[in-house]
């Protein structure tokens, strides 16, 4: 059922019975009534008239779709990887009813003329909401003083190598980035120097063969720490908004506090990768799971897990980064980082609750409610009446064994394959409209732009 036809908008009306909803703190039995774009009713007991669809979701959870605070979609200029459509519908099938996607695409995304150009291209193609970040480099900072609230959902800096010419390693560019910075400043913090010697000590020792199990000690927590380090003691010595992405490793969570987000100024992400994975896959997933930051210990895992638990780490996203097949066969050094995520994030951490790692609560807060409230999403994350229907139904119950022709990423494989999760995504609903159903997409494309609304 689409809210579209070609004589305008037409408003459906869908209810959700017999629900176990997840939402802000708590698991309680409800009906969910969608009119239009918007929920307009939560209770029990609610009564569908003829002109409604009804969706019965007893055993199911229902929550608020997953919002991804950083994904790598690869338009425009890398589209053989991924691009707005094929990932968007991807995410969506996931769970995933919103993203905000990073800058280093070609062009890259560092003048407002660049990010425009970005909106217009995601516009009637987007499964899934879309918002996205604005690149900080050596070299624009009147670019990013020039920047609006809404504009962006935030100013991205690569403090870390192996990112081209969107390595910020001008100290002074730095300092002000963090000093005008009009929005919240997001970092990949990985020290370089650090890296690049760590290298150069593995090549003396394998030369150019060196192994997978090298990649946690090249990209090592000590270049981690060093630039994670730095980065909090800017946003502190400007007051700035920071959010820290990817973090990988225990020493680090001491830059934290276990404080609620609504206090912090200084916020921190971790990736359904580096909950799920540690070092003893390098061995049979080689490549499949090379990324940046790497994946590193089981005691990293472990220690990720608690910070989740304990309120030093605020949000869980994917970082999702898609390369091709053939890209990713190739040698250490020559297969680039990052995996595709989007489709089983939410099946990932469904899995880490059956273990008993986190709770389902939890994860509603850190992958919904949290990266809206950061970002200043309006309307969104949260199941309340009023707020835009971004829905999801996850069966609990049916497990689901990930084979290849199931995957939707335009790459086309998944570090997950053969692997059988403990539930399902059931059903995806993004305003207001079902777009992911038993397995299927129904070709829906309501998507829209996010509104944000936190400034500094």
């Amino acid at each position: 059922m689409s809210n579209r036809s070609a004589a305008g908008p037409v408003l459906n009306k869908l209810l959700i019975t017999n629900a176990r909803l997840i939402n802000e703190g708590e698991i309680r039995d409800a009906d969910v009534l969608i009119d239009g774009e918007r929920i307009s009713k939560i209770g029990t007991g609610i009564s569908a008239g003829e002109d409604v669809e009804v969706i019965d979701a007893a055993g199911r959870f229902l929550m608020p779709g997953m919002i991804d605070d950083q994904v790598h979609f690869r338009e425009p200029g890398l589209t053989n990887k991924g691009d707005l459509a094929t990932e968007s519908a991807a995410a969506a099938a996931g769970g995933i009813t919103s993203f905000m996607d990073m800058p280093n695409v070609n062009p890259q995304t560092t003048t407002r003329e660049a990010l425009a150009a970005k909106y217009a291209m995601a516009e009637h193609r987007c499964t899934a909401n879309y918002g996205f970040h604005f690149g900080a480099t050596n070299r624009n900072i009147e670019e990013i003083k020039a920047l609006q609230v809404g504009e962006a959902a935030g100013i991205k800096a690569f403090m870390g190598a192996s990112t081209g010419d969107m390595l910020v390693d001008d100290p002074v560019a730095l300092d002000r980035i963090f000093e005008f910075a009009p929005l919240i400043v997001l970092t990949h913090c990985e020290d370089s120097p650090t890296i690049w010697d760590n290298e150069a000590k593995a090549r003396n020792k394998f030369g150019e063969n060196v192994p997978l199990s090298e990649h946690p000690r090249i990209r090592s927590a000590d270049a981690c720490l060093k630039s994670s380090s730095m980065a909090v003691d800017l946003a502190r010595r400007h007051d700035a908004l920071l959010h820290v992405l990817h973090l990988t490793t225990a020493i680090e969570m001491a830059l934290f506090s276990k404080a609620h987000r609504s206090e912090k100024r200084i916020t921190a992400e971790v990736c359904v990768h580096h909950l799920w994975f540690d070092e003893s896959r390098y061995e049979d997933l080689r490549t499949r799971i090379k990324c940046n930051p790497a994946i590193k210990t089981a005691e990293d895992r472990q220690a990720l897990v608690k910070a989740l638990n304990n309120g030093r780490i605020d949000v869980i996203a994917t970082d999702h980064a898609p390369h091709t097949s053939s890209e990713k066969r190739q040698s250490y050094f020559r297969a680039p980082a990052g995996l595709p995520l989007v489709q089983h994030a939410l099946q990932v951490l469904f899995d880490l609750a059956a273990r008993g790692e986190i709770s389902h609560e939890l994860i509603v807060d850190k992958a919904c409610h949290a990266p809206a409230d950061l970002f200043g999403v309006g309307e969104r994350g949260y199941v309340r009446e009023g707020w835009y229907a971004d829905l999801v139904i996850v069966d609990p119950e049916r497990p689901q064994l990930i084979d290849k022709s199931s995957l939707l990423a335009k790459c086309h494989w998944s570090p997950f394959e053969g692997h059988e999760f403990t539930a399902t995504i059931d059903t995806t609903i993004v305003n207001g409209e079902v777009v992911y159903r038993d397995g299927e997409l129904t070709k829906n494309i309501p998507g829209q732009r996010l509104e944000f609304s936190r400034a500094r």
